[in-house]
């Protein structure tokens, strides 16, 4: 066994040489920012005297924008009159350089893959600048589960597509002086762009604010960037701008294969991949043609260092790089799905600054003003580098920069954009250096994707070029080794750190080489298998997979600690201090620990074995200055790698624990729940602690609560956070499923758990208790059973009939959940769901057909109702909530359903004592001229649908709930539902998938979640908000006159829904067409014609498409197929592959015909059949208040 002394030893080493590199590397850079610090602060303390700076009061507040969560930390003394940082602060409060007084800020609608909540997060810092600088601000973003779309940021928002045509009518309505596009993502910049072609904004003269359009085109058309840097000496890879398959596979017989396909004016990758063949780059070229105008086939040089450096510049050209970044994967695996570490750890001085520099110089050349970053193809055995891309705005990656290293990019990049340079700007996190200081850091950050590849059949587990992570996590560590392990927890709790994943054991080396070799999802986990388990070398695992030793070795030292702690004469009684001291600094959990170690102890032994030690983390501060000025930031992390800690304690006080990584079922929402609850808090006189690991959230902006911690969401890590800092209490219920998960045990270790019970949280989540309490209170469900052999679950579907709901229990991905229409079926679903037995039991619900769904959000104290909203499914049950269209108030419940509704709200709020907030779902069925309401699900926290129903009803729900949960200001119950029908406007929640991202998934809806993401629009009937929300998802627009329409459907499918999508569209003057011969005879007397596509040739099925004039496919069956050979997953399939829009539900296409019906004709630019019709702007905009004071007009 490797003894504690070596461990330490080595554990030493390793942090010297991190920190040795780190200092190296930003030496240089360190002296030069000092220098320009001294200089600026001479030069603008030489003009205090004509200037007139304001002297702060005693006891001010340095945080110093005027937000809700701004005034956060203390300033101990007042600042000289002479501080230059105070005089340029304030200097930019004043408003703008540029003649600007109003600005649009475009966002980047629903949350989808490669595009998703870094951007509420940059452009809610965008709105803050502007605010602080007086300027009218006007939002589009029709993401209604933002922050920034709420009442306390900008001072108009459009919950409106954000497309071209939407967007001038917005300008020609408000008549902004100019615009920003850096915040909004690849649609915000798209848009401005073709807003520039059309002429819309010389029209209005809009002024861009920051990087002009010439330079967002010039950095977007890959041939026209080439271009550029060659005219500066800038390496780039052999490439070839195209627009045909045929151009495409001359230009690789040119360059020579393997190639990698990029596409132009895309995110995330999307349409990008490897080819090693000619046949693989005609079906990967057919494919990227479809979803973007332009591909770069270039010289693959897969196996290189990607390298990424965050670069700042101003309109009089002073420039800084702000953070740089290397991905722990080698060229290959997009940088969205690699694991990614700040700074870089493996470069040399020479190689940092040589790409610095050319990083600076390319900024410079291509005229960016603003942030942007560079991304760098490294050859790891030579100087040789080629730039692979340049983002001229905010980006995923800059929001990962700004949360790793506290400089605020996002908000100094709207500075920037109103004419204020470097120097004038304060740093408002260290809040004691200019903007034009670069940061140095003294910690390691790790950047960790989150997939959930796992909940989609057909998808392919591989990762490349293409991105396809739903979300990420940030962990701050004095190691690499520490903070790796902290980002593997933080990506799924059931990850105990750097170790063998159950379930991840390739049958034999030759498999397990393959793994490595091949980048998935899981490949962290078989390098943990193949170091630990089979021993393999760090020489032989860098030839496999290219990762750089470095990263290996520290890999090994982890290794070493685990296997120590393995060792079978290892207990906890005989564990030394040493040796557990070593196994916290490397990252180790305690309840990793306890796993490894031989007699079987508990992680809360393993605690009190650590505190009988007199261990515990240490609180550090982001300290950006590496120690060089003092840094009074409330940006905190944890490390058992310090003898110190930078903060004092008891203040006690209150705990939020935010949502954790975004995925597939908890998204931006709860960050929304989670800032309106801290921001409750503060009104409420109450010092606030947020917990929170994601760097794309508003909730880990500095400025949001009085301490953050950006930390795990583990019960390890959130007792220790609670116990130091003495906390008042902690609030469970807004951060969605992952802090309810540790509720009740936090509860039962003396940790004083805010609002509802854990003990009630505990009996709504168990399955058996929840029904008992529902049958005591006379409330209603549907009948179900908890079944462990496959004979008893067909006896107790042949007993309540089909069709039943498949839910297994043990499955956390809820993956193998399904509906079984008969026996066959039921038998085949239980087989997806593995073993049925008693260790793994299946619950069987009887499934009810026909019936329409109903969310009720609510919020309660101490058991009485005090609000709540009802929402209406447009799809039939059986699709998930998340993936439902949800529409308030309801368009078609009778009132005598909405007080019975209320009824069940009452009755459960009182029988669970609840205190916060809960959401039910609820199934209506009508039987005999009867309407059945039956609960199916309760959640005893806030929901996804919090951020909807509270701007719907412009009463914030969390608001109410936090006030519940701490017992203070509770507001009196009232009863919003009761006038609902009076409004004069409805809203519809629609949601946004990520098809195209997910190679092979099938478009399918049903009862497991697979949307990324959602958006909401206002409408003055429901088929007008109906219409414009579906107009706002990325992907849909309406056909295209004199092009088709393609129908499918099965033997589920309603007769009557498809004859009259079919009738409608034709009368319209679209040609219908149809799959096959029973699906026309299904439309009888609709005018049709049967085409049969080829899908086993990509390239015969593009010419197919194209030939007959494809717009719109309306895929209507409801049967999930078992296999890709199905017609209709191929028709659902190529829709999403060639970017034309899919209507996959029968209630959605009769709401969607539904709502063009309803729409009166009036002039237009385009023609949608014989109505004159603008099919791209067929509804007017409004503003969000103006829908809500609608309400007060008789």
């Amino acid at each position: 066994m490797l003894s504690a002394r070596t461990i330490l030893a080595k554990s030493a080493s390793s942090i010297g040489r991190s920190r040795l590199i780190t200092a190296s590397v930003t030496g240089k850079q360190q002296q030069q920012s000092r220098k320009l610090h001294q200089k600026i602060t001479r030069s603008i303390g030489a003009s205090i005297h004509s200037v007139r700076a304001p002297v702060a009061a005693s006891g001010q507040f340095v945080g110093r924008r005027s937000f809700s969560g701004a005034r956060v930390h203390l300033e101990e003394a007042k600042p000289p009159v002479g501080d230059a940082v105070a005089f340029a602060s304030e200097l930019a409060r004043t408003g703008a350089k540029l003649d600007v007084k109003k600005v649009l800020v475009v966002g980047s609608g629903g949350l989808s893959i490669g595009q998703a909540g870094e951007f509420d997060y940059s452009g809610s810092q965008a709105i803050k600048a502007l605010k602080e600088s007086n300027i009218e601000t006007v939002l589009v973003n029709p993401n209604i589960a933002t922050v920034q779309t709420s009442h306390e940021l900008a001072d108009h928002v459009y919950f409106s597509p954000v497309t071209p045509q939407y967007l001038a009518q917005i300008i020609e309505r408000e008549r902004p002086d100019g615009i920003m596009l850096a915040f909004g993502g690849q649609t915000a910049l798209n848009c401005g762009v073709q807003l520039n072609k059309m002429g819309v904004l010389d029209k209005f003269n809009v002024r861009v604010l920051g990087t002009s359009v010439r330079t967002l085109e010039l950095s977007e058309d890959r041939d026209l960037f080439a271009s550029a840097l060659k005219d500066i000496g800038i390496p780039v890879a052999h490439s070839v701008a195209v627009d045909t398959v045929e151009d495409a596979l001359k230009a690789a017989e040119e360059i020579g294969y393997p190639v990698i396909v990029r596409s132009a004016y895309a995110l995330g990758g999307l349409g990008s991949g490897f080819a090693g063949s000619a046949a693989e780059l005609a079906a990967l070229g057919s494919q990227s043609l479809a979803l973007c105008p332009q591909i770069l086939v270039e010289k693959s040089m897969r196996g290189w260092k990607e390298v990424e450096y965050e670069v700042v510049r101003d309109a009089q050209d002073n420039c800084v790089t702000v953070c740089n970044m290397e991905n722990f994967d080698p060229l290959g695996v997009h940088t969205g799905d690699s694991i990614v570490v700040a700074p870089s750890q493996t470069l040399s001085d020479e190689e940092y600054h040589m790409l610095r520099t050319a990083a600076i110089k390319i900024v410079r050349h291509m005229g960016v003003v603003g942030e942007c970053n560079v991304q760098y193809a490294l050859n790891p055995h030579s100087l040789e580098y080629c730039v692979i891309e340049m983002n001229a705005r905010l980006s995923r990656s800059s929001a990962l920069a700004s949360k790793a290293t506290g400089y605020p990019l996002a908000f100094v990049a709207a500075k920037i954009g109103l004419g204020w340079t470097l120097p004038e700007l304060q740093n408002s996190v260290t809040t004691t250096t200019t903007a034009c200081f670069e940061p140095s850091l003294d910690y390691v950050v790790t950047k960790i994707p989150r997939w959930d590849l796992a909940k989609f059949n057909h998808v392919s587990r591989d990762i490349g070029s293409c991105m396809k992570s739903v979300g990420e996590v940030m962990a701050i560590g004095r190691t690499f080794e520490e903070s790796l392990q902290k980002a593997i927890r933080s990506v799924d709790p059931s990850f105990a750190g750097f170790a063998p994943l159950p379930g991840v054991t390739p049958r034999d080396d030759k498999e397990l080489e393959e793994m490595l070799r091949s980048p998935t999802d899981r490949r962290l986990f078989y390098l943990a298998y193949a170091m630990i388990e089979r021993g393999f070398s760090v020489d032989r695992l860098h030839e496999i997979t290219a990762i750089d030793r470095w990263f290996l070795y520290k890999l090994e030292n982890i290794c070493e600690v685990h296997r120590a702690l393995r060792d079978p004469h290892q207990t906890l009684q005989n564990l030394t201090r040493a040796q557990l001291e070593t196994a916290k600094r490397t990252g180790f959990s305690d309840a990793q620990i306890a796993k490894l170690l031989s007699n079987g102890v508990s992680e809360d032994s393993v605690r009190a074995a650590r505190a009988s030690f007199g261990l515990r983390p240490f609180v550090k501060r982001i300290d950006t200055l590496a120690g060089e000025f003092p840094a009074p930031t409330n940006y905190l992390y944890t490390t058992y790698n310090a003898a110190t800690d930078d903060v004092s304690f008891g203040e006690r006080g209150t705990m939020v624990l935010g949502s954790g990584v975004y995925r597939i079922g908890s998204s931006v929402e709860f960050d929304w729940c989670g800032v309106s609850a801290i921001r409750a808090l503060r009104q409420l006189g109450h010092k606030t602690i947020m917990v929170n690991y994601n760097p794309e959230t508003v909730s880990t902006d500095f400025d949001e609560c009085d301490r953050l911690y950006f930390d795990e969401l583990s019960y390890e890590r959130v007792r220790d956070i609670y116990e130091l800092e003495q906390s008042s209490g902690v609030i469970v219920s807004v951060g969605g499923q992952l802090p309810q998960n540790i509720a009740l045990r936090l509860h039962n270790n003396d940790v004083r758990v805010l609002g509802t019970s854990p003990e009630m949280i505990d009996a709504a989540e168990d399955r058996h208790r929840f029904s008992q309490i529902l049958d005591r209170i006379g409330v209603d469900q549907p009948a179900w059973k908890e079944l462990v052999s496959v004979e008893d679950a067909e006896s107790f579907a042949d007993s309540v009939g089909y069709p039943v709901l498949i839910r297994p229990s043990y499955v956390l991905s809820g993956a193998a959940m399904n509906v079984a229409y008969d026996r066959h079926m039921l038998r085949e679903h239980l087989g997806l769901a593995a073993a049925v037995s008693p260790e793994h039991p299946v619950v069987v619900t009887k499934f009810i057909r026909g019936a329409r769904e109903l969310d009720i959000d609510a919020v309660a104290h101490n058991g009485e109702l005090i609000v709540h909203a009802v929402c209406e499914h447009v799809e039939d049950a059986g699709v998930h909530s998340g993936d439902a269209s949800l529409i308030l108030p309801p368009a078609n419940l009778p009132q005598d359903v909405m007080d019975r509704v209320r009824e069940i709200g009452c009755k459960v709020a009182k029988a669970f004592e609840i205190s916060g907030p809960f959401n039910m779902q609820i199934i209506m069925q009508h039987a005999e001229g009867e309407i059945l309401l039956k609960v199916i699900e309760c959640n005893l926290r806030a929901s996804r649908s919090f951020p909807f129903v509270s701007k719907v009803t412009d009463t914030n729900f969390v608001d109410a709930a936090t006030r519940a949960i701490v017992g203070e200001g509770v507001p009196k119950p009232q009863d919003l539902m009761q006038t609902g029908k009076k409004w004069p406007y409805t809203a519809i929640k629609v949601p946004q998938f990520s098809w195209t991202r997910l190679a092979g998934a099938d478009p399918f809806l049903g009862v497991e979640m697979s949307s990324t993401g959602e958006v909401a629009c206002f409408g003055k009937t429901p088929e007008e908000a109906y219409l414009v929300s579906l107009l706002s998802t990325n992907g849909f627009r309406l056909p295209t006159p004199g092009k088709s329409i393609y129908i499918g459907v099965d033997d589920l499918t309603d007769p009557r829904i498809a004859q009259k999508v079919a009738s409608h569209f034709a009368s319209a003057g679209y040609p219908i067409l149809t799959d096959c011969e029973s699906t026309r005879d299904i439309i009888k007397g609709v005018e049709s014609r049967v085409v049969k596509l080829d899908y086993a040739s990509r390239h015969a099925l593009r010419d197919a498409v194209f030939d007959n004039k494809i717009d719109l496919v309306v895929n209507l069956a409801k049967r999930r197929p078992d296999g890709k050979h199905d017609s209709n997953y191929n028709m659902r399939r190529m829709a999403v592959d060639f970017a034309i829009p899919l209507v996959n539900d029968q209630r959605c296409a009769e709401m969607l015909v539904d709502a063009l019906d309803a729409l009166p004709s009036g002039t237009s630019t385009a023609l949608y059949g014989s109505q004159a019709l603008n099919i791209e702007t067929p509804v007017a905009v409004k503003t969000w208040r103006e829908y809500l004071e609608m309400r007060n007009v008789d």
